[in-house]
């Protein structure tokens, strides 16, 4: 009897298990085939699936890798063999270990790659229009689950693959966006009613070194402090015409930052990728010169993984559910080195460009699969390779340096009266030429004072600590070694407090601390000599702690000192001390973004707060900083926020002489119907520091009333075209869409209607009308054409004269994409209030203009910041930055009795800039006349 109950058991559990492995197909959960014509699946449906597979694979494993910003819950599909699954915390461990090359012999790191398996990212839906990338990864989860053959074997027990679906919420909103229409050819995702990310729409793919998002926080956790992948690959579309998909290597130029191994290792799995392609007779594979793709940016899913010695992969893809036509280009009709296998002109289909993506998921895994110990120890030696850079003398390679190395050789020439031969791409090798003496390349990279930093101090003391605290946990959440003083100390004579923050450069990812701490040098990039610039991929220049208006100093010697080491990934919060007892009251210096926090908590619940107009001596009462007459409730709110943020309370004995009293304004923020980006990043900052604003459109802007509704208004770039007159002239008007730095990826077309929304006839009269009436109005990057709508004694100062008429200066002679300038300030101007004298500004093709002398002297217009001399440069690329000499960068002008602040720059910009921040939060107070002493 027991024998024959254990012999059902065995075959029920051997029932069970059969079960067990019979992974549904995606037709039948979903209702039809992945890539099918006009089908669309939500995310919903999706996240049902996986688990599905989930629970019936011994291959996967899902894990909620956190929340969305709309409460979602993110997947990460874990698979690998069964033998694997059991070991995933070992294995997860020798990733670590080797991506951070601590502690380690070349010969321990060997034996690591070989014990460990190659970690493979492979993500989709991160701008969720492009529905190739989430529904590919439903269908490569199901294949790698389901699969037998021989080459899915030996992946699974060589590789763990983590498939993650980097933008939930959008797919839920483009799918059903698209799936509406009953009538299946009607069906499209334009004109989406909202931005497919909550605040960035296509943004979101620029996070990745603030980590503002929810979903790049959740992403960065995974990439760099838990898996540490050795590869990941970024599904994008869409494919340049005449091509099927843009994939690696990809062109120049390349950062400088990172270590060599990561472009010969694109070289490497490019190759792969394409030959597979080729060789199942997929053509239409273009890379380097085929696209506009390069791997000069930091900040993106794929781009900040070279940061951290990673191999990223990017592709771009045509297709849809929808389908659709490969145009006929002729240049892409000749086999080249950048389109080995033309694909000719033909209809194309959504399940086309899901077995293309699946195919290259396959080349990588494979080839992944083939090398692991490899790709284990290749990471390893690039860490390893950072370390030693970073614990010795060591010149980074530039182009200004070359420059400067080619301009010494030049100048001696010149004295001796002689001119070197020309030198070839390469030099000497059969080509007949010499070189540079030497001495011109020990002038240059043995020079001392120009070699690389050893590391750098935040100090703790620093006005903005709190937001100097959001800058060190930007470095942490991307896997930085962060150390923090334990005690006072001393370096190169200079005392630093407790708290204090040091950043080694002698660590495995000393590419991301370099670039995003030293600025980034662009070359000179023209389709030809004395030809057009050739626009980055996205930004030229965006060193973070020069953006967010970071105090530290940088060490090009070692230092020591009472440092302790913050674990990976332990993120950190500003110690706010103990509130005294304030006699007079409590004073929120205005040079900490804090502060404007505090005082919007304040102003909700109905306290009294009043902001300086005069700098009080003896205290840290700076001018425009905040005064809250002491109360038992004022200090329980001013304890709270002060807690929560990290802020430096201070107490003042004497009430302050010359004070304003303020309320909140009612703010408006301008939006465009399917959202824009600029606008989405100001929602996500004014809700990160508590002021209330609520979203206008263009129909609320036309029918007027606004000022019995709003104090002000504000209008980011992109919300207000040039008038037609001014454009016709060339005098000024300024584009911009609000993309940023060039970005050249390929924006929806939804992001494209946001020219014009603004109209002259309806709109403007309004604005005007509100402005009179004693509202106020900001507006950033192009929107500032608001003020030659007005007709105010302004100009474009970045114009010539052209046969005695101005035109606007050409792309030869002028061009800044997006890039770090320095700007003189106006501090004593309420719009820059807690503002130092200089500041760094994010600028992209930004507005620059004259004001009319007359109006300056009699105060109608006046200047809050401008460029004082001819070399501004701060990170990027600025040909010709000499034109912006005494340019105004940003004014105000009075209108009736309301004002307009104009900034040309991007002060707002992606949400990144905390050190311009205050530039806009200045104005968003309502205030009463001055109030004496009392």
């Amino acid at each position: 009897m027991l024998r024959k109950k254990t012999c059902l058991l065995a075959m029920l559990l051997l029932a069970l298990f059969s079960n067990a492995q019979n992974i549904p197909t995606p037709k039948e959960h979903f209702g039809f085939n992945i890539g099918d014509n006009y089908q669309l699946a939500t995310y919903t449906q999706t996240e049902a699936y996986v688990k599905k597979v989930a629970a019936a694979s011994d291959r996967a494993k899902l894990v909620d890798i956190g929340k969305t910003e709309e409460g979602r819950s993110q997947f990460m599909m874990i698979i690998t063999s069964p033998a694997n699954q059991k070991k995933l915390d070992r294995y997860k461990e020798i990733s670590r270990r080797l991506a951070h090359a601590e502690d380690l012999t070349d010969e321990q790191a060997r034996a690591l790659a070989a014990e460990g398996k190659t970690v493979v990212w492979i993500d989709g839906g991160l701008h969720a229009t492009e529905v190739v990338g989430a529904h590919q990864l439903i269908e490569i989860i199901y294949q790698l689950t389901s699969r037998k053959d021989a080459e899915t074997m030996r992946i699974l027990d060589n590789v763990i693959v983590l498939c993650t679906h980097a933008n939930p919420d959008g797919q839920e909103l483009v799918s059903n966006w698209y799936m509406r229409n009953p009538a299946p050819e009607k069906r499209s995702t334009s004109q989406l009613p909202r931005l497919y990310e909550k605040y960035a729409g296509h943004d979101n793919n620029r996070d990745f070194f603030m980590m503002n998002l929810r979903e790049t926080q959740n992403i960065n956790r995974q990439l760099y402090i838990e898996w540490l992948p050795q590869i990941m690959y970024n599904h994008h579309q869409t494919g340049p015409p005449g091509a099927v998909v843009a994939g690696p290597p990809f062109r120049d130029p390349f950062n400088y930052a990172f270590d060599p191994g990561i472009i010969s290792g694109l070289d490497a799995v490019g190759a792969t990728m394409s030959n597979r392609l080729n060789l199942e007779g997929k053509p239409g594979y273009t890379q380097r010169a085929g696209s506009n793709y390069s791997t000069w940016y930091n900040g993106g899913l794929r781009t900040t993984t070279y940061f951290h010695n990673m191999i990223g992969l990017l592709t771009e893809i045509i297709g849809g559910p929808t389908p659709q036509d490969i145009p006929l280009v002729p240049q892409r009709l000749i086999p080249s080195g950048a389109t080995n296998y033309p694909v000719l002109p033909q209809k194309w289909y959504f399940r086309n460009s899901i077995d293309y993506s699946v195919s290259m998921n396959y080349a990588v895994l494979d080839y992944a699969a083939r090398n692991s110990d490899l790709l284990l120890y290749n990471m390893y030696k690039m860490g390893r390779n950072s370390i030693e850079r970073g614990s010795k003398d060591y010149w980074t390679l530039s182009p200004k340096k070359i420059a400067e190395i080619e301009q010494l050789n030049k100048n001696e020439q010149q004295r001796n009266g002689t001119t070197a031969a020309p030198q070839r791409p390469g030099g000497g090798g059969g080509f007949g030429g010499g070189g540079v003496p030497m001495k011109f390349y020990d002038s240059v990279l043995k020079n001392a004072s120009l070699r690389d930093p050893r590391g750098y101090i935040l100090p703790s003391d620093q006005p903005d600590f709190p937001t100097a605290v959001r800058f060190v946990n930007a470095l942490i959440r991307t896997g930085v070694l962060v150390h923090k003083a334990s005690a006072k100390f001393t370096v190169g004579g200079k005392e630093y407090p407790e708290g204090s923050y040091v950043i080694k450069t002698n660590q495995a990812f000393r590419p991301h601390v370099m670039d995003l701490m030293e600025p980034q040098d662009h070359p000179n990039d023209f389709l030809y000599p004395g030809g057009p610039p050739v626009a980055p991929y996205d930004a030229a220049g965006w060193t973070l702690a020069y953006s967010m208006g970071i105090r530290y100093d940088r060490f090009l010697d070692d230092f020591t000192g009472p440092f302790e080491r913050i674990p990976y990934g332990e993120l950190q919060s500003a110690k706010a001390p103990a509130l005294p007892t304030a006699s007079a009251g409590y004073i929120l210096n205005s040079q900490s973004n804090a502060s404007y926090t505090a005082a919007n908590d304040l102003l909700k619940e109905g306290v009294e707060v009043f902001r300086v107009q005069e700098a009080v001596a003896g205290t840290n009462a700076a001018i425009g900083s905040f005064f809250v007459p002491a109360s038992a409730k004022a200090k329980s709110i001013v304890e709270k926020s002060a807690a929560e943020n990290g802020l430096q309370v201070g107490t003042i004995a004497k009430r302050p002489v010359s004070l304003k009293k303020i309320a909140p304004s009612r703010i408006a923020l301008w939006d465009t119907y399917g959202g824009s980006m600029p606008s989405g990043w100001v929602r996500f900052i004014m809700e990160q520091y508590h002021y209330p604003v609520e979203v206008i459109y263009p129909k609320d802007i036309d029918t007027g009333g606004l000022r019995a509704k709003y104090d002000v208004i504000i209008f980011v770039d992109g919300a207000i075209p040039a008038p037609p007159s001014v454009l016709a002239g060339g005098r000024g008007g300024f584009g911009g869409g609000g993309f940023g730095g060039g970005a050249s990826d390929n924006i929806p077309d939804e992001f494209k209607r946001m020219q014009g929304r603004i109209s002259a006839d309806k709109s403007i009269p309004q604005l005007k009308k509100f402005m009179e009436e004693g509202g106020d109005i900001v507006t950033i990057g192009s929107s500032t054409n608001l003020a030659y709508h007005l007709n105010l004694p302004v100009s474009n100062a970045l114009v010539e004269m052209v046969n005695g008429q101005e035109q606007r200066l050409p792309g030869e002679k002028y061009y800044i994409p997006g890039s770090i300038l320095r700007v003189s300030i106006d501090s004593t101007e309420q719009a820059a209030w807690g503002m130092n004298a200089q500041a760094d500004v994010y600028f992209d093709a930004s507005p620059v203009f004259n004001i009319a002398p007359d109006a300056n002297a009699k105060g109608a217009v006046k200047p809050i910041a401008w460029f004082p001399n001819a070399k501004p440069l701060r990170s990027g690329w600025a040909w010709g930055q000499a034109y912006l000499q005494n340019g105004v960068a940003a004014f105000v002008a009075n209108v009736g009795q309301g004002k307009l602040y104009a900034f040309g720059p991007e002060i707002t910009f992606r949400a990144q800039t905390h050190g311009t921040f205050k530039l806009l939060f200045n104005e968003l107070y309502t205030t009463a006349p001055v109030v004496g002493k009392k």
